[in-house]
Formats: C-alpha cells, sequence, structure tokens
C-alpha cells in the first residue's frame, strides 16, 4: 500500500514505531472491525480506531442518546439526545478521519442476523451491555473464525479480553463465563452506577487490543483476561482454561 503525503503525516507516530511501522500501518487500512456499542466502552473505542486509520469500521447500535449517557458517552453531545447512536458516532468518525469508511447499522444483534451483520469483517470489538448479545457475538465469532476483543464495566472496574476460542488451546468467551447469562437480565451501570473515566479506560484499552490483534506487536493477548481496580487502583491477569465441555469451542463442537 502507498500512502499519500497527508496519509504519512496523519500515521506519523504509528509509522515511527518498530512494533507497527508501514506494514503495520497498512494492514490497518485493509481492516474491516465490527464495534458492537456505541456506548461507554464503544465511543472511546471509536475514536481511536477512527484515528488508527482503521479501513472500514462498522458500528452496530439500535439505541438512542440519552441524557444519562452523557456522563460518559464522550462521542455525544447535550443537542444529540435522542437521535441514533450509530448515525451520530459517524459525524464524529468523519470529522476525525476522512480515510476511514464507516458503516452504521441502527440493529440489535441477534443469533438470527450475526452472520450477516458481523459475518464479513476482520475483527470485532464487544462494548455491548448484556450476556446474551456477549454471548451471541462470541459464538459467532467463534464459528466464523473472527477474533473477538471484549471490554466490559461496572462501577470503578473494568475487564479486557481477547478470544481465538476455534483454536485447539485457545478458550473463547463462553469459556469464561459459562452458560450461566444467557438470559437478557444482567446488572446495568443504571442500578450500579459507573464512573464515567472508566469507561474511557476500557475503551481506549480494549481499541488498543484491537489494534494488537491486527498488527501482532507484543505478546499475544488470547485468551487472557485483563481486570482492572480503579479504587486501588490496580491491575491483575488471568488466563482462561479453555473448556472441553464448552457448546461453543468444545473438542465436541470444532
Amino acid at each position: 500500500m502507498t500512502f499519500s503525503d497527508e496519509q504519512l503525516d496523519r500515521y506519523a507516530r504509528h509509522i515511527v514505531l518498530k512494533e507497527i511501522g508501514g506494514a503495520g500501518q497498512a494492514r490497518l487500512a485493509q481492516t474491516r472491525v465490527a464495534v458492537i456499542g456505541a456506548g461507554g466502552i464503544g465511543c472511546p473505542a471509536i475514536q481511536y480506531l477512527a484515528a488508527a486509520g482503521i479501513g472500514t469500521l462498522r458500528v452496530i447500535d439500535d439505541d438512542e442518546i440519552s441524557l444519562s449517557n452523557l456522563q460518559r458517552q464522550v462521542l455525544f453531545g447535550t443537542a444529540d439526545v435522542g437521535w441514533p447512536k450509530a448515525q451520530i458516532a459517524r459525524d464524529a468518525v468523519t470529522r476525525l478521519n476522512p480515510d476511514v469508511a464507516y458503516q452504521a447499522v441502527p440493529e440489535r444483534l441477534t443469533a438470527a442476523n450475526a452472520a450477516v451483520l458481523i459475518g464479513d469483517v476482520d475483527l470485532v470489538l464487544d462494548g455491548c451491555d448484556n450476556f446474551a448479545t456477549r454471548l451471541t457475538v462470541s459464538d459467532h465469532c467463534t464459528r466464523a473464525r473472527i477474533p473477538l476483543v471484549s471490554g466490559a464495566l461496572g462501577q470503578f472496574q473494568g475487564q479486557i479480553g481477547t478470544f481465538r476460542g476455534w483454536e485447539a488451546d485457545q478458550p473463547c468467551y463462553r469459556c469464561f463465563v459459562g452458560d450461566a447469562f444467557d438470559a437478557d437480565d444482567c446488572d446495568t451501570c443504571a442500578e450500579q452506577g459507573v464512573l464515567g473515566a472508566m469507561a474511557g479506560l476500557v475503551g481506549s484499552w480494549a481499541a488498543m487490543e484491537a489494534v494488537r490483534a491486527i498488527v501482532g506487536f507484543g505478546p499475544d493477548a488470547a485468551g487472557k483476561v485483563h481486570v482492572f481496580d480503579g479504587v486501588t487502583p490496580a491491575l491483575r491477569t488471568i488466563r482462561i482454561a479453555k473448556d472441553p465441555a464448552c457448546r461453543a469451542c468444545g473438542s465436541d463442537r470444532l
């Protein structure tokens, strides 16, 4: 791939990194990423992926912006209340980087439409707010062999994991949480609260892990979940074991 003078200037701070360089920046420009949820995690992730020069950015979210979102969903402002999140995120990405092909999908991802909505992407970044959707995304990514970066947060805690469950020695997200959360009934930040800046941290971290998965810098993060406690603050990393009985990636499924 040949970069224009303007692109060389825009991505210069990436290109001078030996871990990324021109070849890595070219891979970013040729990659299609789907972001599930333009909420607290999705907003900063969308910003940093767009700034990084991801070739195609597909944002899947069926929700509209509410006033209570603005404390942590930093793509949106007061004037955006009532508008679809995926549509307003397009405006922000267009302002930030015209190189990015943005695709707004104002739909809820389900088992019935997952293959259509994310079947053709190279990586999925999931920042949605319920386990039912998370497991649907994970199961499809495992079947379609699409790397998954999953971010979650609540109150003062955030977590990030990267999953390639189709590989013989790698777990999927379902191996991590099991089958107990298939119902759409998990706690929400409306009930428990969340520190706005924690959403920024997790979303930015998720974008970094997506870039890592695309470019391949540093140690392989797959199969690990990083948990950050913002109160202490403290960070710990958990290695997830592959569940041989997992109904998505167990030995009898792949």
